[in-house]
């Protein structure tokens, strides 16, 4: 089938028109699954074999998952086809995942025919005020026309100001009928959306003078730097401020983590000296984040000495969990430059020496021991220490959630941005493996490496059949505890040690591997790690590593819950 000639005007499908506005988008790649509701989108794709590629995931929830994957490392907007009735309900977790980690996605949803709307109908179910919470977006058609005007709109909401899922539901009469076809053009405004707020000079001109003439001022990156395209201009300003830079789990890999000014990582699981000293700077600029409480911990102890300077791009962030002295509304790709242009150049060396003397306890009391361990059982650390030596940082890595989610996100390194993909909000169980399906057709340039527990990778183990249908070249890293760790060490610190129902039972990883024609290897031995790390890493195609590691390792440090970030604890001792 030919590309049609946009100056032509002709009648199509409302199926088809769907999938030619996926290709003025620039769609490459489609997560789906297809159902009786949809089956004439399917119908049309077809016909557009060679232009569009169509990936069938096992799961819906995949598909969204996925999607995710290849919008996170691309910075594109991942698309899932499904059907209506359970098809469309599968997509809910993650579509409340791609909301709350900001991530750009188009969904189409099939729907039953226009005049069984509200009959219970076969299938039927009202995804409108299903996903309307956990949507930026959504939309339902029931006439082809309509269609053009509402996939543009979806693609600009998805991809503009803070980015977000869109749902398109459309009935199947919508996608059966045929209109006249008068071409497609993205949309770029609306007039009552305003996404990209005009920066206010004056406060950018306040943030700089308190930054001017702060004697301890700390910068928190966060992932709107990299939503906004903006890891070029955050440099350049923390590099002519000379401040101390640390990270959110989301905003890793924004600035590289062997920068010379990066001090690693805040929030529950942080460094030591991140989160104690959050709460001695005099000026914290927060960008691109949104003070989540795992990041805060108690917020009425919250850097209350320190002027608040916020950037963000979303107004409903600023004052919402922490007051800020100077909001900087506007995409931090224009701010920071504008913000860069004001402020002096300096170094703060002293200030820089405390964030190294927190560095040297917690790696005198914890990370060499976790890194380098000399007996006793495999350690999380020591994998991902081992992984980051052949890798060199220059691979994505890609999080479950969990202990080993921790674990990787504090002893990974970064060298480029969107290299490292994890489910941040909402905490999603079973994400990795199809968001590292997606992340290897986003970023066809790097290696994949999906890391996970063996609890997680239970919640969506049947994408190993994508993976073997379509071979792309993913690395699966299962860290088997034989827990599920992250309850069992709550319950272990708070709850007196009264495990209940964490102690899972898993299957042999590398038969059920086998099943799929992915090879395997299960490393019980500390000697045999790092030669299986690398017959992983060199091997063709997808692998899958089994590492068994310690049962009862902890992940430390830890801010216990309701306690501030000045309590966060070395260890259990």
């Amino acid at each position: 089938m030919e590309h049609l000639n946009r100056s032509i005007e002709t009648e199509l499908s409302g199926s088809r028109i769907i999938l030619e506005a996926f290709l003025q988008e620039g769609v490459k790649t489609v997560f789906g699954y297809p159902g009786g509701a949809i089956i004439p989108i399917y119908d049309a794709l077809y016909d557009y074999k060679g232009k569009l590629e169509h990936i069938l995931v096992r799961h819906e929830q995949a598909a969204v998952h996925a999607a995710q994957g290849l919008a996170r490392v691309s910075g594109e907007v991942g698309v899932v086809l499904a059907t209506s009735g359970p098809g469309a309900t599968n997509l809910v977790t993650g579509l409340a995942d791609a909301l709350l980690d900001n991530t750009p996605l188009v969904c189409i949803t099939g729907q039953v025919f226009e005049h069984l709307l509200g009959t219970d109908a076969f299938q039927e179910i009202d995804v409108m005020n299903i996903t309307s919470a956990v949507t930026k977006w959504n939309y339902q058609v029931t006439n082809a026309n309509e269609l053009p005007e509402v996939l543009a709109k979806a693609f600009y909401i998805a991809r503009s100001g803070r980015p977000g899922p869109v749902l398109i539901d459309v009935t199947k009469n919508a996608q059966l009928q045929h209109v006249l076809f008068k071409g497609y053009s993205p949309c770029h405004s609306l007039r009552s959306y305003k996404p990209d707020p005009v920066p206010n000079m004056e406060n950018i001109e306040k943030a700089a003078e308190l930054i001017n003439q702060a004697e301890k001022p700390f910068v928190i990156a966060g992932q709107g730097i990299m939503l906004g395209k903006a890891e070029k201009e955050f440099i350049q300003f923390a590099e002519k401020s000379g401040i101390p830079v640390a990270w959110t789990v989301l905003g890793m890999s924004a600035i590289p983590t062997d920068h010379p000014q990066a001090v690693g990582m805040v929030g529950m699981h942080g460094n030591y000296g991140p989160n104690v000293l959050t709460n001695e700077c005099d000026v914290l600029i927060a960008v691109g984040m949104r003070f989540d409480d795992r990041v805060t911990g108690k917020l009425d102890q919250y850097a209350k000495q320190a002027k608040i300077i916020h950037l963000d791009i979303d107004n409903a962030e600023i004052d919402k969990n922490v007051k800020a002295d100077v909001p900087v509304l506007g995409n931090c790709k224009e701010t920071l430059p504008l913000l860069t242009a004001f402020i002096k150049e300096r170094q703060h060396t002293e200030w820089h020496q405390k964030f190294t003397y927190c560095f040297e306890i917690e790696d005198s009391t914890l990370i060499r021991k976790e890194l380098y361990p000399l007996e006793g059982e495999i350690t999380m650390g020591e994998v991902i220490r081992c992984l980051n030596e052949m890798t060199d940082g220059k691979a994505v890595i890609v999080t479950d959630v969990g202990q080993h989610q921790m674990v990787t996100c504090r002893y990974s390194s970064f060298r480029y941005s969107r290299t490292n993909v994890t489910s941040g909000g909402l905490g999603t169980m079973g994400f990795c493996l199809p968001a590292a399906i997606g992340a290897a057709y986003g970023e066809k340039n790097r290696p994949v490496i999906a890391v996970m527990g063996d609890g997680g990778v239970q919640m969506n183990i049947q994408e190993l059949g994508t993976i073997m249908q379509y071979r792309p070249d993913v690395k699966i890293l299962i860290l088997n505890n034989s827990y599920l760790g992250m309850v069992r060490q709550w319950q272990e610190l708070f709850h007196e040690e009264r495990y209940s129902s964490v102690d899972i039972q898993s299957p042999d990883f590398v038969q059920v591997a086998k099943g799929y024609s992915i090879e395997g290897f299960k490393v019980t031995q500390r000697e045999e790690l790092k030669t299986a790390l690398r017959k992983m890493l060199d091997h063709k195609g997808a692998f899958l590593l089994e590492v068994m590691t310690g049962k009862e390792h902890n992940v430390f440090p830890m801010i216990p819950q309701g306690k501030s970030v000045s309590e966060i604890v070395l260890s259990d001792k």
